[in-house]
């Protein structure tokens, strides 16, 4: 049965609402994420506890490493989105009361610490709702579990601060010495719960050009896999959808910041044979997405992009991250991860015009 009526059509569309609503909960992160770091930067000017000003110190730093993760993981994900109006419009609220005199630092800091609960609970919801749409999600968005487990224990550290605070407020005394140590039990605890995986503190922001593309290069075979696997015409579409965006995406990126970059050392030849290669993957593309998923020749011409796309993730991942890794720094390749990072999220919010 053809699910898109009457005669096949080419693919009708490459969103998938499911995928589009989850970039919007992303985007929303976002917006609250620079929120917090925001507040943090007032709070830290307002404090004069230093054992609380280390603590937000921390917090801050915390956050700030947080906004280059969600960054990367927004530019995995592929799917670039604006915050929900609601979103939008509470940041600002916030904002003003923040920055106005009505809240004393108590105050504040509490509403600081129902916006980490706001985060944590838009994480862990992202993080269930990626296992139902499906793996290459999952994939794209492990990074939060980090996100996560550290928005959650900056809550624990934050009913300290907000202890501390309120006592001194109501009493014009310091709160019970015993307070951190139940606060680093608290966090402890935590850490049995999220696991070891997640409580990982490596900075994702900070990945070399080649950690970049590999993870582009898994991504995109686990949804060649997945497609492969059904025979439902809409998940197929879905699948074709987010692989025709990567890949896109991707080849521009690649084409922009990294070819021009390793030609040099890399060799005339060799450069040009991976565009030569990734402009025949987006006449293969182009062809594909003229067909109806339910096509009989559909999965067929999939494979044949499997396989191309496969030669040359070898050719990358073997000579020419060899190459990258002989010739330029540690530093040199981590900047050139974050100029293909920018260049990518530039063509997404293009293709999301």
């Amino acid at each position: 049965m053809n699910l898109f009526g009457g005669e096949q059509r080419m693919v009708a569309t490459l969103d998938d609402t499911k995928r589009s609503a989850i970039g919007m909960k992303l985007a929303n992160m976002k917006a609250v994420q620079q929120l917090l770091i925001d507040n943090e930067q007032l709070f830290l000017r307002e404090s004069n506890d230093s054992e609380v000003s280390d603590r937000l110190r921390k917090m801050l730093e915390d956050d700030q490493k947080n906004m280059g993760i969600l960054d990367t993981v927004v530019v995995q994900y592929g799917v670039q989105s604006q915050p929900e109006q609601t979103v939008t419009q509470m940041v600002e609220t916030v904002q003003n009361l923040m920055q106005g005199s009505e809240l004393n630092l108590y105050e504040k800091v509490f509403q600081h610490e129902l916006l980490k609960h706001q985060q944590v609970m838009t994480g862990l919801t992202i993080h269930k709702a990626a296992q139902k749409v499906g793996a290459d999600v999952m994939m794209a968005i492990g990074p939060l579990n980090t996100i996560n487990f550290e928005n959650r224990a900056h809550q624990e550290q934050l009913k300290g601060i907000l202890e501390v605070l309120g006592v001194r407020e109501l009493t014009g005394q310091d709160a019970d010495q015993g307070i951190w140590a139940r606060v680093q039990d608290a966090m402890a605890a935590l850490s049995g719960v999220f696991g070891s995986v997640t409580t990982q503190n490596s900075d994702k922001s900070d990945m070399n050009i080649q950690d970049l593309i590999r993870m582009d290069h898994a991504k995109v075979n686990t949804l060649f896999t997945q497609l492969l696997a059904t025979n439902d015409s809409q998940k197929i579409q879905e699948y074709f959808g987010q692989i025709y965006k990567d890949l896109l995406v991707h080849s521009i990126a690649e084409e922009k910041v990294v070819y021009p970059a390793v030609r040099p050392y890399y060799g005339e030849d060799n450069t040009q044979e991976l565009y030569d290669e990734q402009a025949q993957l987006r006449v293969l593309l182009d062809e594909i997405k003229a067909l109806s998923p339910s096509s009989p020749v559909f999965k067929d011409k999939i494979k044949k992009v499997m396989d191309e796309v496969g030669d040359h993730i070898r050719q990358e991942e073997s000579t020419m991250f060899a190459t990258i890794r002989n010739n330029f720094s540690s530093e040199q390749s981590e900047q050139m991860a974050t100029k293909f990072k920018a260049a990518k999220s530039e063509e997404q919010v293009k293709m999301a015009k």
